[in-house]
């Protein structure tokens, strides 16, 4: 889809027309977007045809999803790479859960010694306080990443703050948590 003026049409126009139920819309987004959307799913599914539904169902989303979409709260492309992560994170988690287990008889608990709990529990006490000494800014961003599974993105969307700052506040944190933690070992 091309403008008169031989320009190219944007994505947040492309969106807009999708939303009208503009079909060639549509097909212009997913000439842009689909091989890198089935690419990222990719990463997750490791199977092509399984990555291409993952793209298309991602694309569809978009269609449905058109007039809900808000250009202040990210890019068209950020909006389309959300989908299909999430998509794929699901596909993911969904053929993990419908696979047998490989080893179907319960494993016997682990027998500890004394001396093994003791090291976990200095090794716990050590991160503990290397995580106590940032700042709470910094150690907010740090549990999203890791215990709510979010992207950068949806953390900035989550908090309201620019995802330069996300990136900016995780990389100091990271590296005040690598250096307290060489600190006390």
């Amino acid at each position: 889809m091309a403008k008169a003026t031989g320009q190219k049409t944007s994505d947040r126009e492309l969106v807009l027309a999708m939303a009208r139920g503009d079909t060639d819309a549509l097909r212009a987004l997913s000439a842009r977007y689909a091989r890198m959307l089935g690419a990222l799913a990719y990463r997750f599914v490791k199977d092509q045809s399984d990555a291409e539904e993952i793209a298309a169902d991602a694309l569809w989303q978009a269609w449905r999803e058109a007039p809900l979409f808000d250009p202040s709260r990210s890019s068209v492309s950020a909006w389309l790479v959300m989908l299909g992560r999430s998509r794929a994170i699901d596909r993911f988690r969904a053929s993990r859960a419908r696979r047998a287990p490989e080893n179907p008889q319960p494993q016997p608990a682990p027998v500890t010694d004394a001396l093994t709990d003791l090291e976990a529990a200095e090794r716990a006490k050590i991160v503990k306080t290397a995580v106590g000494e940032l700042e709470p800014k910094e150690r907010e961003l740090l549990e999203l990443a890791y215990f709510s599974d979010l992207s950068q993105t949806e953390i900035a969307d989550k908090v309201g703050i620019p995802l330069g700052t996300v990136k900016t506040r995780m990389r100091t944190a990271l590296i005040k948590l690598r250096d307290a933690l060489r600190r006390l070992r």
